[in-house]
């Protein structure tokens, strides 16, 4: 079978992530038009993107009928919580292709025991970890773990946009989080959503995703995502703070290894149970003195790892997707000219910076005008809209938490990070926060090295 492309694709969200993906799928040969649902106004200003705004993405329902009245050969679903609403199963059974895992299948993301069990199943290696209904129960096995002398890293369960996430020093910081992640407990106790304690892991981290048709990967190049609101890593977790591709500690040419250790015992157990991950399966891994170890999967592209990364993509994505929607990567692989099963990036290094409102990762507050987009952009910058909002006068505004991805090009790192920074520093908004390191410590270290 002979790649082909989609010519009509439907994309669930209205996100950053969600912009890049239109603006890389609009732009390939094959592709007629994409549909974006809801959508934002910025999103629907790239040539050969219409947003179908009135549509639900938590609603299976809705976005069915739109992909039927549209006459879409795909869609493609941004959003985690989508998915956990089991669009995807609904499009499935209406016998619509889709790229993005069953809600059983996402339970990947949406339960963190879970993707334990699986990961434990698989022989995959993830931290040491327990999973607790109980206050006492998860006190004791978090002061068990830190008599090793290591930190702790405490979780809820559920989905929680990337923050629900908390890295502790000490017992006594442990013991915080896990009082306030059981706050809420109901009076009967084992209804509580459970809480995962892990070991804290040394090293640093690195996202690698992987389009999945059930059995087989496709690997996309790996990225760094940057998660605490402050320059350093300091302050509160966020959904992401800007991301940068290529790493220099983990080459493109290394995804197949990891694939053979992560993604496809991963796969093969969830087919084993009779849920098959059709979807981006996203493996956050710690690069360890040990190797790399698994902290977490997400069942959906990353954000903001996907802006960073789909402008280095040397071949148009659509047709891997909709491969992969129909179970044939495999069959798509062995007629290919690519090498291995990862596609190839262009030269050159790219690196996203996020604007966020303020308020965030708090209360974000809403309505602020921002200015000096089309600056940025003249800069030769990729601007993409997480949360904003056109008012009638044309004004761009702040309408959530993390509203715009920053995208630098480069021959090298260097080069996209200054690419990127001189752009963001065009964008302004009252209260506008972002991290002004993405990228740095490679460099950094490099500089070091050369001492």
């Amino acid at each position: 079978m002979s790649l082909i492309a989609p010519t009509r694709t439907l994309i669930v969200g209205s996100g950053g992530r969600e912009h890049a993906l239109a603006w890389k799928l609009a732009s390939e040969p094959g592709g007629n038009e994409v549909l974006v649902a809801p959508g934002s106004d910025a999103i629907a200003a790239e040539p050969r993107v219409r947003r179908l705004a009135g549509v639900d993405p938590l609603d299976p329902d809705a976005i069915v009928a739109a992909a039927r009245r549209e006459a879409v050969e795909l869609v493609v679903i941004g959003p985690e919580a989508s998915l956990a609403a089991g669009v995807a199963d609904a499009l499935r059974s209406a016998g619509i292709a889709v790229f993005g895992p069953s809600a059983a299948a996402a339970r990947m993301e949406s339960s963190k025991a879970f993707c334990h069990e699986v990961a434990d199943a698989a022989g995959v290696r993830m931290a040491q970890a327990g999973v607790f209904h109980d206050r006492s129960a998860a006190r004791a096995f978090a002061a068990e773990l830190a008599a090793g002398g290591g930190g702790l890293v405490v979780k809820a369960d559920g989905l929680a946009a990337g923050k629900g996430v908390t890295v502790c020093d000490s017992l006594d910081e442990a013991d915080r989080a896990i009082d306030e992640l059981f706050a809420h407990e109901s009076a009967a106790g084992s209804d509580h959503p459970p809480v995962v304690i892990e070991e804290r892991l040394d090293g640093r981290e690195a996202s690698l995703i992987a389009m999945c048709d059930g059995h087989e990967a496709v690997a996309l190049p790996p990225a760094r995502d940057h998660k605490r609101l402050l320059d350093g890593d300091a302050g509160p977790n966020t959904g992401g703070m800007g991301a940068y591709s290529p790493l220099p500690d983990l080459p493109d040419d290394e995804a197949e290894l990891l694939l053979d250790a992560f993604h496809r015992p991963l796969l093969a157990e969830l087919a084993r149970r009779g849920t098959p991950f059709r979807g981006a399966l996203y493996a956050g891994l710690m690069l360890t003195a040990d190797g790399p170890v698994l902290l977490e999967c997400n069942a959906r592209f990353g954000d903001p790892e996907t802006q960073a990364i789909l402008p280095r993509l040397a071949l148009a994505l659509g047709p891997w997707l909709l491969a992969a929607a129909h179970g044939r990567l495999g069959t798509a692989l062995a007629s290919s000219y690519i090498a291995g099963s990862r596609l190839p990036p262009l030269p050159g290094a790219t690196v996203a910076i996020v604007l966020a409102a303020a308020g965030y990762p708090g209360r974000p507050r809403a309505g602020d005008p921002i200015g000096g987009l089309e600056e940025a952009a003249a800069m030769g910058a990729l601007v993409f809209h997480a949360g904003t909002t056109r008012d009638a006068n044309g004004t761009v505004r702040t309408a959530g938490g993390r509203v715009l991805s920053v995208v630098g090009r480069g021959a090298d790192l260097a080069a996209a990070r200054e690419a990127a920074t001189a752009a963001a520093d065009r964008i302004e908004a009252p209260g506008l926060q972002r991290r002004h390191d993405i990228g740095l410590e490679p460099l950094r270290v490099s500089a070091g090295a050369g001492r």
